[in-house]
């Protein structure tokens, strides 16, 4: 039995930079951190002595035959990719809802993918891991995504992530102190708004037009550096970090009417109302969880103001997805 942990990340800047439409004429850059909430998928050989080939659960549970029957996309598209043509059974549990924002599908994926490989015997770089991860999303699987979020949650940590037009990428590791990591993670809170969407629908509703939001994603791009530049000099007020972010929210929200909805807009503006800095929905937008900066002398304040939303405490992963048990000797068919 095989499990690898992987976790879920969260977005703060350049977000929509990260699109093949996009960055294979601009470039981009993204300013995200893995959380310590994740994505566990335990995967083993199926011995050839029940009914059915492979089982499959997930939300649901699937009893097949061939590789062709799975209706989990990403299940399918790996086994698939990777010629997997002996039986398998393989569960998935997690911290968080899919389609929450919070990069759940492509940390499903690494995962599957790192277990796929460690059954072969094949310990691959989380760089290789991250690359492969893109590859099934925007060619097997047809998935109109980004590339930030597969890279998230293959290396993990707080990291600047750099996107070239040719498609290759590069990975920028934040180095703080621990008191500031500690003072910029007090900083956090993290609700769910009880809206699930799927990222590549509110995705196709603005991806196809980015050039004529090219002024926006130049600007939000910058953002990035500044950013960048707020969080680790040790001098700058964290402060600004909030109030970079309300502003990059703002123009986020100007790129499609599908982003935020007018429910999401109130919880915003009541979070605002009752302390925050700033703060964005996680991932494409359109649902999922409300990410908020927050001044720890206004967090009672903030929670208070949105009492009837479920709070998830969150702080940086350090580390990216791993194997977590494998046992001493794999034989495969």
């Amino acid at each position: 039995m095989i499990i690898s942990r992987t976790p879920y990340r969260v977005s703060f800047f350049g977000g929509g930079t990260d699109y093949p439409a996009w960055f294979g004429k601009h470039g981009g850059a993204v300013l995200s951190t893995a959380i310590d909430k994740y994505c566990y998928i335990t995967c083993r050989q199926l011995p050839p002595f029940f009914a059915h080939r492979s089982r499959i659960v997930w939300s649901h549970i699937e009893l097949v035959n061939d590789n062709s029957e799975i209706e989990h996309p990403a299940v399918e598209g790996c086994l698939r990719h990777l010629e997997v043509d002996y039986g398998v059974e393989i569960q998935h549990s997690g911290d968080l809802p899919a389609r929450s924002g919070i990069g759940s599908s492509s940390s499903f994926t690494v995962g599957l993918l790192n277990c796929l490989h460690t059954m072969r015997g094949r310990d691959l770089s989380v760089r290789e891991l991250a690359k492969e991860s893109i590859y099934l999303e925007h060619v097997v699987m047809g998935e109109t995504v980004g590339i930030q979020d597969q890279i998230a949650a293959a290396y993990g940590g707080l990291n600047r992530i750099e996107f070239a037009p040719d498609g290759g990428f590069d990975v920028h590791p934040l180095q703080l102190s621990m008191n500031r990591l500690e003072a910029f993670q007090g900083h956090l809170m993290m609700f769910f708004t009880g809206l699930s969407r799927t990222a590549s629908t509110i995705a196709q509703a603005y991806v196809g037009d980015l050039e004529a939001k090219a002024q926006t994603l130049h600007t939000m791009r910058g953002m990035v550096d500044t950013a960048t530049r707020i969080l680790t000099d040790r001098d700058s007020s964290l402060s600004d970090f909030g109030s970079l972010l309300h502003e990059s929210w703002q123009l986020k929200r100007k790129i499609s009417d599908r982003i935020s909805t007018p429910e999401i807009d109130k919880l915003y503006s009541r979070a605002r109302e009752a302390g925050a800095l700033g703060g964005k929905l996680c991932g494409a937008g359109g649902g999922g969880f409300l990410l908020l900066f927050v001044a720890p002398s206004q967090r009672e304040s903030v929670r208070s103001g949105l009492n009837e939303l479920i709070e998830i405490p969150i702080a940086v992963s350090s580390t990216g997805t791993t194997i977590i048990t494998r046992p001493p000797q794999v034989t495969l068919a």
